[in-house]
């Protein structure tokens, strides 16, 4: 079934968390819905209420320590981001805790899709770029032949969960159930049951269910459609179709990069099925289940939690990153105190709140530490 386009709605926030309530200019589209109300796109312009603190040193870079707030360093200007749905509410929840300390610097922060931030990025129009996966080689040349240089840092782990209606009871699915229902072979397949025969062929006796096959997930510009394809069905889908010409995922339905929209999607038919980060569907675990996944037919079957996704036993799992434009480091007083103060001061609140009281999985301490030793 394809979805048609949805029309924007007044958005709802979930755990008492409002976006943009905190007094702060950071561009934000990411908030949950709950209920029946669903959050599409929001964008909110929140500002600075108080002015900034006094300072008593200054860096090189012509950042200044916040003497008032334990010595953060804060530089007076902007800071564009852009990017991930995915990363964007971590990175938003850093930039409003960066603003109640640094008040003359105003952070914006928007979530077009992964693939949609480095066309901004890599024409020099951000200075960091949100993103669900690593750059790719076409986006990277890209950079290049613009002159631009940046840093890749790791911020976090999230989970993919595969997620339908509660009342689809289907209890576990494998990649092999999941490559039949969603690869480039299911092209055309209206019913679950449609894609039994491909599941068998793989050696899989998951007994799907008897309903319309409605699928609500990202589109080509979302991180999060990268990492599933590569994840779940990319092997599966050159070992029955050669490496050549491989059709790797059904083109058949209206994708989007907005997780809303696709949770949105996935709440609206009792047989859906689709993909978001982790963090979102526990955000709307009221109106949508997850699926526990094994890798194998046959495999323990998990679910996606904090601690299975830290671990790797739940095997739709990904790495979170920020792509920082190293020559405006030297150009924008505030960007590398903002970058710092991200991966310090703010790093556990805003991966691990990032919807108000859940959000994403934080490195360990030998990987975050390597992430701060990156920062310029």
């Amino acid at each position: 079934m394809l979805l048609p386009a949805f029309s924007s709605v007044a958005p709802m926030t979930r755990n008492g968390f409002r976006p943009g309530s905190r007094g702060h200019r950071s561009t934000s589209r990411y908030t949950a819905y709950r209920g029946l109300a669903f959050g599409i796109g929001l964008s909110v312009m929140v500002g600075a209420c108080a002015p900034g603190p006094a300072t008593e040193a200054s860096e090189p870079n012509g950042s200044e320590l916040n003497m008032e707030s334990g010595g953060v360093a804060c530089g007076s200007g902007s800071i564009s981001v852009s990017g991930s749905s995915t990363v964007e509410p971590v990175t938003t929840r850093a930039a409003e805790l960066f603003e109640q300390v640094c008040g003359d610097t105003t952070i914006t922060v928007d979530g077009p899709g992964t693939g949609d931030g480095f066309k901004l990025f890599c024409a020099g129009e951000t200075d960091i770029s949100d993103a669900s996966r690593q750059i790719k080689e076409s986006e990277e040349a890209a950079c290049e032949s613009a002159g631009i240089s940046f840093t890749e840092i790791k911020v976090a782990f999230d989970g993919i969960a595969v997620v339908t209606h509660p009342q689809n009871d289907v209890p576990c699915l494998n990649f092999s159930d999941l490559y039949a229902l969603l690869g480039g072979e299911s092209e055309g397949f209206t019913n679950w049951k449609d894609a039994a025969p491909i599941a068998v062929e793989l050696g899989s006796d998951t007994a799907l269910v008897d309903g319309e096959l409605t699928i609500a997930a990202p589109g080509t510009e979302s991180g999060t459609y990268d990492s599933f394809i590569e994840i779940v069905l990319e092997k599966t889908a050159r070992m029955r179709q050669g490496e050549g010409g491989a059709q790797l995922i059904r083109t058949d339905f209206s994708g989007n990069a907005d997780d809303n929209v696709i949770i949105e999607g996935v709440a609206g038919s009792d047989t859906s099925i689709g993909w978001v980060g982790f963090a979102f569907a526990e955000a709307n675990a009221e109106v949508v289940r997850e699926i526990p996944i094994a890798k194998e037919p046959g495999g323990e079957c998990v679910s996606p939690t904090a601690e299975t996704i830290a671990d790797g036993s739940y095997p739709v799992s990904r790495s979170l990153y920020i792509y920082l434009n190293n020559d405006k480091l030297d150009t924008n007083p505030a960007l590398g105190p903002f970058v710092e103060y991200y991966l310090n001061d703010a790093y556990i609140e805003a991966v691990t709140q990032a919807f108000g009281t859940s959000g994403y999985v934080v490195l360990p301490d030998d990987q975050l530490a390597t992430s701060r030793s990156l920062v310029p």
